[in-house]
Protein backbone atom coordinates (compact mmCIF):
# COMPACT_ATOMS: atom_id res chain seq x y z
CA UNK A 1 0.00 0.00 0.00
CA UNK A 2 1.75 3.46 -0.60
CA UNK A 3 0.58 5.05 2.58
CA UNK A 4 3.21 8.28 1.68
CA UNK A 5 0.92 10.04 -0.96
CA UNK A 6 -2.08 10.27 1.28
CA UNK A 7 -0.02 11.87 4.14
CA UNK A 8 -0.32 15.58 2.75
CA UNK A 9 -3.57 15.15 1.58
CA UNK A 10 -5.09 14.26 5.39
CA UNK A 11 -5.96 17.88 6.36
CA UNK A 12 -9.78 17.94 4.84
CA UNK A 13 -9.54 14.58 3.44
CA UNK A 14 -13.01 13.94 2.77
CA UNK A 15 -14.14 17.44 1.75
CA UNK A 16 -11.44 17.64 -0.83
CA UNK A 17 -12.29 13.39 -1.66
CA UNK A 18 -16.21 14.09 -2.48
CA UNK A 19 -17.31 16.85 -4.17
CA UNK A 20 -20.36 16.49 -1.68
CA UNK A 21 -19.07 14.63 1.48
CA UNK A 22 -22.18 14.81 3.36
CA UNK A 23 -24.06 13.53 0.91
CA UNK A 24 -21.78 10.71 -0.58
CA UNK A 25 -20.96 8.99 2.78
CA UNK A 26 -24.76 9.46 4.34
CA UNK A 27 -25.87 7.24 1.23
CA UNK A 28 -22.78 5.06 2.10
CA UNK A 29 -23.63 4.75 5.79
CA UNK A 30 -27.86 4.47 4.28
CA UNK A 31 -26.95 0.55 2.46
CA UNK A 32 -24.42 -0.27 5.44
CA UNK A 33 -27.52 -0.50 7.78
CA UNK A 34 -30.18 -1.39 4.67
CA UNK A 35 -28.23 -4.54 2.84
CA UNK A 36 -27.61 -7.47 4.77
CA UNK A 37 -28.34 -8.85 8.63
CA UNK A 38 -29.31 -5.62 11.00
CA UNK A 39 -27.37 -3.72 12.94
CA UNK A 40 -28.17 -2.91 16.64
CA UNK A 41 -27.50 0.41 18.27
CA UNK A 42 -24.13 0.49 19.97
CA UNK A 43 -22.95 -2.44 17.54
CA UNK A 44 -19.46 -1.89 16.71
CA UNK A 45 -19.11 -0.94 12.62
CA UNK A 46 -14.82 -1.07 12.22
CA UNK A 47 -14.05 0.73 8.98
CA UNK A 48 -10.78 -0.52 7.08
CA UNK A 49 -8.49 1.82 5.68
CA UNK A 50 -10.63 4.59 7.16
CA UNK A 51 -9.21 7.99 5.53
CA UNK A 52 -10.16 10.71 8.30
CA UNK A 53 -13.24 8.67 9.91
CA UNK A 54 -15.80 10.90 7.92
CA UNK A 55 -18.24 8.16 7.79
CA UNK A 56 -18.39 7.61 11.78
CA UNK A 57 -20.66 11.00 11.71
CA UNK A 58 -23.43 8.88 9.57
CA UNK A 59 -23.63 6.52 11.98
CA UNK A 60 -24.62 8.14 15.43
CA UNK A 61 -26.05 5.14 16.67
CA UNK A 62 -23.37 2.51 16.42
CA UNK A 63 -19.88 2.98 17.95
CA UNK A 64 -17.33 3.70 15.29
CA UNK A 65 -13.60 2.43 15.08
CA UNK A 66 -11.69 3.19 12.36
CA UNK A 67 -8.58 1.49 10.93
CA UNK A 68 -6.32 3.90 8.53
CA UNK A 69 -2.48 2.78 7.89
CA UNK A 70 -1.57 6.48 7.16
CA UNK A 71 -0.08 8.51 10.41
CA UNK A 72 -1.99 11.34 9.44
CA UNK A 73 -5.40 10.57 8.34
CA UNK A 74 -5.09 8.63 12.09
CA UNK A 75 -3.95 12.47 13.46
CA UNK A 76 -6.70 14.33 11.73
CA UNK A 77 -9.55 11.37 12.41
CA UNK A 78 -8.63 11.78 16.30
CA UNK A 79 -8.52 15.65 16.27
CA UNK A 80 -12.52 15.85 15.01
CA UNK A 81 -13.34 13.75 18.14
CA UNK A 82 -13.25 10.13 16.08
CA UNK A 83 -11.92 6.41 17.54
CA UNK A 84 -9.25 5.32 15.19
CA UNK A 85 -6.15 3.23 14.91
CA UNK A 86 -3.01 3.47 13.30
CA UNK A 87 -3.16 -0.39 11.22
CA UNK A 88 -3.29 -1.96 7.84
CA UNK A 89 -6.14 -3.60 6.75
CA UNK A 90 -3.87 -6.93 5.91
CA UNK A 91 -3.06 -7.13 8.86
CA UNK A 92 -5.17 -5.41 11.88
CA UNK A 93 -7.14 -7.24 14.27
CA UNK A 94 -9.20 -5.88 16.30
CA UNK A 95 -8.85 -6.99 20.48
CA UNK A 96 -12.76 -7.96 20.51
CA UNK A 97 -15.30 -9.31 17.57
CA UNK A 98 -16.77 -7.22 16.18
CA UNK A 99 -20.90 -6.97 14.54
CA UNK A 100 -19.64 -5.89 11.05
CA UNK A 101 -16.32 -4.56 9.02
CA UNK A 102 -16.28 -1.97 6.13
CA UNK A 103 -13.68 -1.26 3.48
CA UNK A 104 -14.75 1.25 0.80
CA UNK A 105 -12.06 2.49 -1.84
CA UNK A 106 -9.73 -0.07 -0.66
CA UNK A 107 -10.15 -3.73 -1.41
CA UNK A 108 -7.87 -3.30 -4.31
CA UNK A 109 -5.05 -2.73 -1.38
CA UNK A 110 -5.44 -6.33 -0.20
CA UNK A 111 -2.29 -8.12 -1.01
CA UNK A 112 -4.34 -11.64 -1.29
CA UNK A 113 -8.29 -11.14 -1.71
CA UNK A 114 -8.68 -14.66 -0.29
CA UNK A 115 -6.52 -14.26 2.68
CA UNK A 116 -8.38 -11.40 3.96
CA UNK A 117 -11.53 -12.15 3.38
CA UNK A 118 -10.84 -14.71 5.59
CA UNK A 119 -8.90 -12.42 8.10
CA UNK A 120 -11.99 -10.35 8.12
CA UNK A 121 -14.53 -13.46 8.53
CA UNK A 122 -12.65 -14.35 11.52
CA UNK A 123 -13.64 -11.31 13.73
CA UNK A 124 -16.65 -9.89 11.81
CA UNK A 125 -20.03 -11.49 13.56
CA UNK A 126 -22.70 -10.17 10.98
CA UNK A 127 -21.09 -8.47 8.22
CA UNK A 128 -18.76 -7.19 5.85
CA UNK A 129 -19.65 -3.73 3.90
CA UNK A 130 -17.20 -3.07 0.78
CA UNK A 131 -17.70 -1.45 -2.67
CA UNK A 132 -17.21 -3.09 -5.61
CA UNK A 133 -16.27 -1.81 -9.19
CA UNK A 134 -17.93 -4.70 -11.56
CA UNK A 135 -15.74 -3.21 -14.33
CA UNK A 136 -12.41 -4.00 -12.28
CA UNK A 137 -13.42 -7.39 -10.49
CA UNK A 138 -15.53 -10.17 -11.92
CA UNK A 139 -18.48 -9.95 -9.17
CA UNK A 140 -18.22 -14.08 -9.49
CA UNK A 141 -14.78 -14.20 -8.07
CA UNK A 142 -15.12 -12.48 -4.91
CA UNK A 143 -18.33 -14.00 -4.48
CA UNK A 144 -16.05 -17.49 -4.60
CA UNK A 145 -13.52 -16.17 -2.59
CA UNK A 146 -16.09 -14.53 0.37
CA UNK A 147 -18.01 -18.14 -0.27
CA UNK A 148 -14.18 -20.25 1.08
CA UNK A 149 -13.93 -17.44 3.61
CA UNK A 150 -17.77 -18.52 4.83
CA UNK A 151 -19.72 -15.54 4.15
CA UNK A 152 -21.94 -17.63 2.26
CA UNK A 153 -24.90 -14.58 1.40
CA UNK A 154 -23.73 -11.67 -0.56
CA UNK A 155 -26.57 -9.34 -1.48
CA UNK A 156 -25.77 -6.01 -3.38
CA UNK A 157 -26.94 -2.99 -4.65
CA UNK A 158 -25.54 -0.24 -7.23
CA UNK A 159 -24.54 2.62 -5.07
CA UNK A 160 -24.98 5.76 -7.76
CA UNK A 161 -23.59 8.87 -5.70
CA UNK A 162 -21.12 10.97 -7.74
CA UNK A 163 -17.86 10.98 -6.13
CA UNK A 164 -16.72 14.37 -8.05
CA UNK A 165 -19.91 15.93 -8.69
CA UNK A 166 -22.34 17.97 -6.48
CA UNK A 167 -25.97 17.09 -7.76
CA UNK A 168 -29.19 19.36 -6.95
CA UNK A 169 -31.20 16.88 -4.27
CA UNK A 170 -33.81 16.15 -7.23
CA UNK A 171 -31.55 15.23 -9.36
CA UNK A 172 -29.70 12.47 -6.53
CA UNK A 173 -33.14 10.99 -5.50
CA UNK A 174 -33.46 10.26 -8.80
CA UNK A 175 -30.07 8.56 -9.19
CA UNK A 176 -31.24 6.66 -5.66
CA UNK A 177 -34.07 5.75 -7.31
CA UNK A 178 -32.42 4.08 -10.12
CA UNK A 179 -30.31 1.93 -8.00
CA UNK A 180 -33.44 -0.18 -7.64
CA UNK A 181 -34.22 -0.38 -11.54
CA UNK A 182 -32.71 -4.05 -12.32
CA UNK A 183 -31.31 -3.81 -16.49
CA UNK A 184 -30.92 0.11 -16.92
CA UNK A 185 -28.84 0.15 -13.45
CA UNK A 186 -27.15 -3.06 -14.68
CA UNK A 187 -26.47 -1.18 -17.67
CA UNK A 188 -25.21 2.27 -16.23
CA UNK A 189 -22.66 0.20 -13.76
CA UNK A 190 -21.00 -1.02 -17.26
CA UNK A 191 -19.63 2.35 -17.71
CA UNK A 192 -20.00 4.52 -14.72
CA UNK A 193 -20.39 3.37 -10.48
CA UNK A 194 -20.05 0.30 -8.02
CA UNK A 195 -22.16 -2.06 -5.87
CA UNK A 196 -22.13 -1.19 -2.87
CA UNK A 197 -22.09 -5.55 -1.42
CA UNK A 198 -23.00 -6.91 2.00
CA UNK A 199 -21.17 -10.69 2.73
CA UNK A 200 -22.56 -12.51 5.39
CA UNK A 201 -23.63 -16.26 6.59
CA UNK A 202 -26.83 -17.14 5.75
CA UNK A 203 -28.97 -18.53 8.45
CA UNK A 204 -26.69 -16.26 11.47
CA UNK A 205 -27.18 -12.91 12.47
CA UNK A 206 -24.98 -13.15 15.30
Amino acid sequence: MTVEKYGPQAEGWSEDAYADAHAYLAHRAELILALGPPLEPGDTVLDLACGDGGLATHLPDLRYLGVDASPEMVEVAKRRGREVVLGDLNDFEPPERVAATTCFRAIYYARDRAAFFRRVAGYTERKLVFDLNPRQYRVEDVRADLRAAGFDQLESRPFFSPQRVSLPRPAEAALHALERSGPLARALLAVRFSYLCAAFRGGRNT
